[in-house]
């Protein structure tokens, strides 16, 4: 049975139109069923899908929408069939909180591709109608199969990117195999995906080279980040010079750009895969086929690989680079964002400053 607390209004702060400007904002959270976990919100990162819903970029938000899709918090309340949380734990939602649960990719770990379709945490829609409301808010009730254990030794404030930056990266790299030391990864893009990709590749003991448009990054990607080498995409001697040399590229970069070039980089059966979202697409078919390449494209990832994740993270003590930030500050967080001026991961300091 749900508790009287969790009938009671939830805070949040929510965009009520395509401006995307948000305020303060209290709705009714459901009460917590047999298998659901009530969680208080400690942090949530800012990811760009909150620019995309808040200003209704594509054409489907369902106002007033309360973003926030990197959640993380602490267990207040369980139902009675859960197994695996207990009032007090530390744990993650990502980006989504249900699926159909029994497809062939539900039955595997990887509900992001449930054939039915997931439900983002959100602006997504449940079965009954009633629209997910994310994390910029006090708590949130999530059935126990769409949450995480964020490890003990873990901090709270640098987990929330993992949920979505990380995982966007990490899952297409270990489906790939791009977790074999000595081999070599090209990174293009230094954002949020973009430092989380560099960061895993040096855990996996790859040779690591940024591909970026900017100068200014260099000396973070390599001094900060630690990634072996730094190319700028638009010099044309320094990227023919890289011809036939790279095993794996990730492409984090959602601005568009061109792919082809990045294709001649690899060797022969190298693997690219694009994470960001460009508007378009466009390569010769003989810069994929002279090699025996492979061009694939992916999204987040399931329960199965988050965890994962998470555990790996703790272990080789890989941490996002992050700006701790209040709730007041959220629009002005997301306006740098769509600017690019965040090194590079927003993360709000819910428990502390949304009252």
């Amino acid at each position: 049975m749900a508790s009287e607390a969790a009938n009671l209004n939830c805070l949040g702060w929510a965009a009520r139109d395509p401006s995307g400007v948000l305020s303060p904002y209290k709705f009714n959270r459901r009460a917590v069923g047999a298998d659901d976990v009530s969680i208080k919100i400690t942090h949530c990162g800012v990811c760009y899908a909150d620019v995309v819903w808040t200003k209704n970029l594509h054409n489907d938000s369902k106002y007033p929408v309360v973003p926030g899709h990197e959640i993380v918090g602490i267990v207040k309340e369980v139902g009675p069939n859960v197994t695996r949380f207990k009032v007090g734990d530390h744990v993650g939602v990502g980006t989504y909180v249900n699926s159909c649960r029994n497809c062939e990719y539900c039955d595997e770990g990887m509900e992001v591709s449930c054939a039915k379709g997931s439900v983002f945490t959100f602006n997504g829609v449940y079965a009954d109608g009633s629209i997910t409301k994310g994390g910029y808010s006090s708590f949130i009730v999530v059935h126990e199969r769409y949450c995480y254990t964020i490890p003990d030794n873990y901090p709270a404030h640098l987990a929330a990117p993992l949920l979505c930056a990380g995982i966007t990266v990490y899952a297409p790299m270990m489906r790939h195999n791009m977790n074999q030391p000595g081999k070599s990864l090209g990174v293009v893009g230094l954002g949020g995906l973009g430092h989380m990709a560099v960061l895993f590749g040096k855990a996996f003991s790859l040779k690591v080279t940024v591909f970026s448009t900017s100068i200014s990054k260099k000396e973070e990607a390599l001094n900060i980040l630690g990634a072996d080498d730094f190319i700028i995409s638009s010099d044309q001697q320094q990227m023919k010079a890289l011809a036939g040399s790279l095993d794996f590229i990730v492409d984090t970069a959602s601005g568009d750009h061109e792919i082809e070039p990045y294709l001649w980089l690899l060797k022969t059966c190298g693997a690219y895969v694009l994470v960001g979202f460009p508007s378009e697409v466009k390569f010769s078919p003989a810069s994929l086929l002279l090699g025996m390449k492979t061009f694939s494209g992916s999204i987040t990832g399931g329960t199965k690989v988050t965890q994962e994740m998470l555990e790996f993270c703790a272990a080789k003590k890989i941490y996002p680079k992050v700006e701790v930030i209040p709730i007041e500050y959220a629009n002005e967080a997301i306006e740098r964002l769509v600017k690019r001026d965040v090194k590079y991961r927003f993360v709000i300091d819910i428990e502390n400053s949304l009252k």
